[in-house]
């Protein structure tokens, strides 16, 4: 994986190393690849990535159940 959804898989490996290898399609919620401490951090960081604030009332669990949902979601035309 390249461009800025690399920089999200070394954020999530970085705080939980259990998780090991990432695709596309696995499920980051089910999986536990991100608890809920470091959550804050994340968002922070896809608004970064993605060039854009993120609206907590706005956002859905379902937007961070994949990599590609992320992708998507978060950052798309980055």
């Amino acid at each position: 994986m390249n461009g800025p959804i690399s920089q999200v898989v070394s954020f999530i490996i970085e705080r939980n190393p259990t998780v090991g290898t990432l695709t596309w399609d696995d499920d980051l919620i089910d999986g536990r690849a991100i608890d809920s401490l470091a959550f804050v951090d994340f968002i922070f960081l896809l608004e970064e990535l993605g060039g854009a604030p993120i609206d907590p009332e706005g956002i859905d669990v379902d937007d961070f159940r994949t990599l590609r949902l992320i992708n998507q979601r978060f950052l798309s035309g980055r």
